[in-house]
């Protein structure tokens, strides 16, 4: 077996939840350096056409990665509408996918210490398709994507967020799927390129660096165009797979001419690693500092007790995760969560028919 596949030593938990009416299917990878006292990168991959969760899991592989870099990963998967698991990157009206992976961002949000500045999404062919349409249409929760031998719909070429979007692009120029020149269904990978240099006023021209080809056995080699200079520190990268087919980097070799040179699973996260969204927009997330009027809890995280500020007239409700609350109609600066089990739950702020949501991490 070929590639940079090694084992991982986190926990993998499979779930679900309704979304749009639908009964909708996810795996979440939990890191072992995860620890609830510190807010973790969230990592969005999605699979390709007729392929499904457990499948780009292992196919991409960032468990390992994850383990060091402390990331937890979502791999969710699409309904079967169009024949297949499938995302729905605009094509019709539902299923709803971005609907989706908005919940499925909130459910994580909720469960986990996410840090809502970091969460990203990447995805194989369909899954990289639906990667663009979200930085499109959730560019306010997503910092940054990555592609992997995929591209955008000529149909919905016109779609831009309103601010600056890093986007990775790895794209072999043998893909006979979906062609790096483009087709009736899709875009050129050099136009798509070129649009967002544009979009986020980043240097025309880029720096290059050929890949040193390590593994001649796969009929390829890759170069890497770096396009700096963007908006906020933002940027655009290409990895051209020279040779390359329609298969991820790095991956072991289900297509020929896997390009064995790079790991796309370590170049997506060296470039999203980069980048945060309170770079390109402000009031990310949710409510986690005072102002002098809004009431706000420290210390977070806390082990026995915590206090409370700017509480004149007002009250709170703590939650677990799951929605049991756990404490009801509060209004004592000083609250003691001593017999609470450790873990995350949400505090209900409650002021001037205000509602402040917090999240407070038990030791």
């Amino acid at each position: 077996m070929t590639g940079f596949f090694s084992f991982a030593q986190g926990v993998t938990v499979t779930d679900s939840l309704i979304s749009g009416g639908l009964k909708r299917k996810f795996r979440i990878y939990i890191p072992a350096v995860y620890s609830p006292s510190k807010a973790a990168p969230l990592v969005l991959d999605l699979h390709g056409y007729t392929s499904n969760a457990i499948q780009q899991q292992f196919y991409s592989n960032f468990m390992p990665i994850a383990d060091t870099a402390g990331f937890i990963t979502a791999y969710p998967e699409g309904t079967t509408t169009f024949g297949g698991p499938f995302w729905n990157a605009g094509l019709a009206a539902l299923p709803n996918d971005v609907q989706f992976m908005n919940d499925l961002m909130t459910y994580c949000q909720a469960k986990y210490n996410i840090d809502d500045k970091r969460i990203y999404s990447c995805g194989m062919s369909n899954g990289a398709i639906m990667s663009y349409y979200l930085a499109c249409n959730a560019p306010n929760r997503i910092t940054a994507i990555a592609s992997v031998a995929g591209t955008m719909f000529n149909s919905w070429s016109n779609c831009i967020p309103n601010r600056a979007f890093p986007i990775l692009v790895i794209h072999g120029d043998a893909d006979a799927t979906v062609p790096y020149s483009g087709d009736a269904t899709f875009a050129p990978v050099d136009s798509v390129i070129k649009k967002w240099v544009k979009h986020n006023f980043c240097s025309p021209s880029p720096t290059t660096f050929t890949v040193p080809n390590i593994n001649s056995a796969d009929n390829s080699y890759a170069v890497n165009y770096k396009y700096s200079g963007g908006t906020n520190g933002s940027s655009v990268e290409l990895f051209k797979i020279f040779g390359g087919s329609h298969s991820w980097p790095g991956a072991f070799s289900i297509f020929q001419n896997t390009n064995q040179d790079i790991s796309a699973s370590k170049e997506i996260w060296r470039f999203f690693r980069q980048y945060k969204l309170n770079q390109f927009i402000s009031n990310v997330g949710f409510s986690e500092k005072s102002t002098q009027s809004t009431p706000g809890v420290y210390p977070n995280p806390a082990t026995d007790f915590v206090h409370f500020e700017n509480l004149a007239g007002a009250q709170y409700k703590i939650f677990t995760i799951y929605g049991q609350q756990v404490a009801a109609d509060q209004s004592s600066e000083t609250l003691d969560i001593s017999g609470l089990l450790k873990g995350m739950y949400l505090i209900k702020l409650i002021k001037e028919n205000t509602i402040t949501t917090i999240k407070l991490i038990k030791e």
